[in-house]
């Protein structure tokens, strides 16, 4: 039964039933009802009742009348969440379109100064043909023009006047940048703004250094975002360190600070950037809140400080954020970042990390964005995630992974690092960091329970170039197949440090990653991933974390292979199950950047032997203008590093583990790279098998040949041409073939059979052919197996089968057939799944 509730003038409710009868409440009995409806909002017949019994008010209702009220409050809290959710929609989207409008008389401002500039210099360049038969006025008249885009500005002092006169300028050129047309934006490729969309975003084109500019809307106060993003190493994982050095108010209300920044270095082989910067905060006239920030040098005769050891100074030049508010409540954000990172400084290989406009968006102007979405999303979402561990707490442990390890890759003198003599290979360097800050709280002890006083930390890196190897590909392999690079002593070493009991030197051992278990437990910011590995099977279930054990806590980013010019990680560290935020965390991991730049379509014939091209030398100051990513990636850099903690009499010997360790991991990674890498034999070639071997072709060839035997029909059109292999690889249906063993694993797939089960033939073998059936699939399989060997194949009815990832894919029907050698024996089982999609 239901009914229609109105709210009366002197507070009553009234419910209208279906047969037209009306049934008023009073004050008291909406007061009991909603009392009932805050503790449970649906309740049962059997609770309705006990309600009526409890409460002598409610006793001359009927419990149906009950039941249409409760049906009512509900409905109405329902459509008062809709509303409320469609007010702050229709809010972002008014303010979404007031800045679309801004971007759009920006836009035409732009078109228009292009205009008059095309103009100009057409008619200066006509009037100089003309007149150079006659005289050389021509020369004044191009250098007039040069003066009038690139005005001098006269000298500054130190003095608070000086000092104010430069942060002035620093605000008007920022402004200028942030919503005028002092810098030709160009939309990042790949970014659509709307609604749900992080923002605006766009990289600069044709001007000096790299630049990257973004607009968007924040669910915060504006003076809570300008606090936010003035802490920079809370939300820019590349900064190491911003100091104060001074600090002075201004008369009209402002602040000028002097700073000094440190940035990390993303890779080995390249040094690490700092910048000597004055900050201007001030309130415009339309209440608008403004940060900016830029580069103090010589030629402003403002303060200076002397070079830093290991650090290259770079310049920021005016950038910065200005902050408005937003009706409704929250913030209208500009953000400009615009760097000279002196990419002359770093081998010629390397400097597109420092010429690309898209990957300065990436890693700053876009991670500011996402961090103040994800502090918004925090207080108005405080949720409680994985293992009872707010946003926050998860956010602040992700942090101190990234840190960590960007404190491993580069090393720093100042943290106690030092580096170890070279076994004669330079290909890994390995430092040992001895400092009482960095081994705090890691667990050491001698065998005969004593503990040990002298305790370091080791860091084995490398870096390596890769080519024709999306990064986001092989990074998701990495982290999927952990079997395939990893080694359990080293792990079970690891944990050592972490748990009470005695340290000792790893023993490799054989197998698969022993008792591996995958626990997610919650995405720390956008596209940012963490989780949490079982290490080794300690007997308790798969979902709980005992006291006392010890997991591996991912970090996981940059794994969209629809981003452009994105950076990929993954970082891990062995961590007690208690999650403590003095615990102590030694980060190893991996880092693949992009090395995608404009100049390189311009150098096509550039080596890709690191070796050779490790050469220092100036560049000259271009302009950068990059549109990465629209060719897509073909070269990127990949930054390895792992660090063991280890007791000091074992010094010598950890550190030969640790080269052999990750060297192996290097020859791992450059066999799945091989297996990964695209082929170039034309536009639309598209991946073709790794192993086109003899052995291969002979496979494939044997494969259709036993289909043609046993089925009576021929498996490919035209199987007598030499292409088999490539036919068969590109078969739509998927193929995969298993060895006849005990346990059978896979041993070869094509494309479609990889797609499948979402693999690689790199680990193809790693999985057996029962795990890919479920528990139907697999009692099908073992009743009729014999028949496969007796009558030479098998059709097996539509059903599910499961990825290596997990992912159930269904198909319509399979057909499993024996595979015939040249001497007529059996040499595998081929199956072969059609129409198969994923559930």
């Amino acid at each position: 039964m239901m009914g229609v509730s109105s709210t009366c003038k002197d507070g009553s409710t009234r419910i209208t039933m279906d047969n037209g009868k009306y049934v008023r409440y009073t004050p008291e009995q909406v007061e009991a009802l909603e009392r009932l409806y805050h503790e449970c909002p649906k309740p049962t017949s059997t609770r309705r009742q006990q309600l009526i019994r409890e409460c002598p008010i409610l006793s001359h209702i009927e419990p149906k009348q009950i039941k249409v009220w409760f049906q009512n409050r509900r409905c109405r809290e329902k459509q008062r969440k809709e509303a409320s959710r469609l007010q702050a929609v229709n809010r972002k989207l008014t303010a979404m379109n007031k800045l679309l409008m801004e971007e759009n008389d920006r836009l035409q401002k732009q078109v228009s100064q292009l205009v008059y500039e095309n103009s100009y210099f057409r008619q200066q360049t006509q009037n100089a043909t003309t007149l150079a038969t006659t005289d050389t006025s021509c020369e004044s008249v191009v250098t007039s023009g040069q003066h009038r885009l690139t005005p001098q500005h006269p000298p500054r002092d130190a003095s608070p006047a000086g000092l104010l006169s430069i942060a002035e300028e620093n605000l008007a050129q920022f402004l200028s940048k942030a919503t005028g047309t002092a810098v030709e934006w160009v939309q990042m490729p790949g970014m659509k703004p709307g609604p749900d969309s992080i923002g605006i975003v766009a990289i600069s084109h044709g001007c000096t250094g790299v630049a990257a500019r973004a607009c968007g809307l924040v669910g915060l106060e504006p003076t809570r975002v300008a606090e936010i993003l003035k802490d920079r190493p809370s939300w820019f994982r590349d900064c190491r360190a911003v100091d104060v050095i001074n600090a002075m108010s201004t008369a009209n209300g402002g602040t000028i600070e002097l700073l000094y920044m440190q940035l990390y270095a993303p890779t080995t082989l390249a040094p690490a950037r700092d910048f000597l910067l004055l900050r201007y905060t001030s309130v415009l006239e339309d209440g608008s809140l403004v940060v900016c920030e830029r580069s103090l040098n010589n030629t402003q005769n403002g303060p200076s400080m002397p070079p830093t050891q290991h650090f290259v100074r770079a310049e920021m030049l005016p950038s910065g954020y200005l902050i408005r508010p937003c009706e409704g409540g929250g913030s209208i954000i500009h953000i400009v970042d615009h760097m000279d990172l002196e990419p002359w400084s770093v081998p010629e290989v390397l400097r597109p990390l420092y010429e690309s406009s898209t990957l300065l968006a990436q890693k700053t102007t876009m991670a500011a964005l996402r961090h103040l979405r994800q502090i918004s999303q925090e207080i108005s979402q405080p949720n409680v995630t994985g293992w009872g561990r707010r946003p926050a707490a998860l956010r602040a442990l992700s942090q101190r992974l990234s840190k960590g390890f960007n404190e491993a890759v580069n090393g720093f003198a100042d943290e106690g690092w030092s580096l170890l003599e070279s076994d004669g290979i330079d290909d890994v360097t390995v430092l040992v960091n001895s400092s009482p800050t960095k081994t705090m709280g890691v667990n050491f002890s001698y065998d005969n329970g004593f503990p040990s006083m002298n305790n370091a930390v080791l860091c084995a890196k490398a870096s390596m170039l890769l080519q024709n190897v999306p990064p986001a590909i092989l990074l998701r392999f990495l982290r999927e197949h952990r079997s395939e690079w990893a080694d359990n002593g080293i792990d079970a070493y690891a944990a050592s440090a972490i748990k009470a009991g005695p340290c000792s030197l790893p023993v490799s051992r054989a197998g698969n990653f022993g008792g591996q278990v995958i626990l997610p437990l919650a995405h720390t910011i956008e596209n940012e991933e963490a989780k949490v590995i079982k290490l080794e099977n300690m007997g308790y279930r798969e979902d709980m974390l005992m006291p006392g054990d010890v997991f591996l806590l991912q970090l996981c980013s940059g794994v969209d292979e629809n981003a452009v010019g994105t950076c990929a990680e993954l970082i891990f560290a062995p961590i007690d199950a208690s999650f403590s935020d003095d615990a102590p965390i030694i980060p190893s991991g991996f880092r693949i950047i992009p090395l995608d730049s404009g100049m390189d379509a311009s150098s096509p014939n550039r080596t890709l032997d690191l070796a050779s091209a490790l050469e220092v030398g100036p560049a000259g100051n271009r302009a950068s203008g990059d549109l990465s990513g629209r060719s897509g990636c073909t070269k990127s850099v990949m930054t390895i590093a792992f660090q063991f903690a280890f007791e000091m009499h074992l010094q010598e010997n950890v550190a030969s583990m640790a080269r052999q360790y990750v060297r192996s991991i290097i020859a791992s990674v450059q066999r799945v790279a091989l297996a990964l890498s695209p082929s170039h034999f034309g536009s639309h070639a598209g991946f073709w098998p790794p192993h086109g071997t003899p052995e291969a072709h002979t496979l494939a060839r044997w494969i259709c040949e036993s289909y043609r035997i046993y089925l009576g029909v021929k498996l490919l059109k035209n199987e007598g041409s030499d292409s088999i292999l490539k036919t068969l690889w590109h078969h739509s249906d998927a193929l995969v073939c298993c060895s006849l063993k005990t346990l059978p694993v896979f041993t070869f797939s094509n494309q479609a059979g990889l797609d499948m089960l979402e693999t690689t033939l790199v680990a193809l073998q790693d999985i057996t052919l029962e795990k890919i059936f479920d528990d139907n699939g697999r009692k099908t399989l073992c009743s009729e197996f014999p028949q496969i060997m007796q009558q030479g194949f098998m059709c097996l009815p539509g059903g599910i089968c499961l990825s290596s990832m997990g992912r159930p894919v269904s198909y319509e029907r399979a057909v499993a057939w024996k595979v015939l050698n040249e001497e007529e024996s059996a040499h595998c089982i081929c199956f072969m799944f059609m129409n198969w999609s994923f559930v």
